[in-house]
């Protein structure tokens, strides 16, 4: 919804695993979304849009699922960023798993970094921690 409110003449597409999602999602953007699930192939061409974002989703796919995940991003966006979360130490991870209760993915740094090499990640990413 910001990014279409931001630049209006963009084209915005957006998917969730929920169908109450896409739903109750704010009217103005609604019909740009569909439920889909992120470890299945996207219905889009190759290097389709000039920005492809996740933030804070991909920790709900396991690994093989992830890593098929990152490499729909990097097929459909000639530019990528993702946000997931990561820890550094036993308290970041207890809180983490607090928090995440449907995480399935949360891996150190250096995981990550590995895993992004397995999916052939190019994009530009983020890790937060809860401290």
């Amino acid at each position: 919804h910001e990014i279409k409110s931001i630049l209006p003449e963009s084209e915005v597409r957006g998917f969730d695993v929920s169908t109450y999602a896409i739903e109750n999602a704010k009217e103005e953007i609604r019909d740009d979304l569909f439920v889909h699930r992120a470890e299945d192939s996207l219905p889009f061409g190759d290097n389709q849009f000039d920005l492809v974002i996740s933030l804070g989703a991909l920790h709900n796919l396991g690994l093989p699922h992830l890593v098929t995940a990152l490499s729909e991003m990097n097929r459909v966006g000639r530019n990528q960023y993702l946000m997931v979360e990561s820890f550094r130490d036993e308290t970041e991870l207890f809180n983490l798993q607090c928090w995440a209760l449907t995480c399935e993915s949360f891996f150190r740094p250096e995981a990550w970094s590995w895993v992004f090499g397995q999916a052939g990640y190019v994009g530009d990413y983020e890790l937060i921690y809860f401290e």
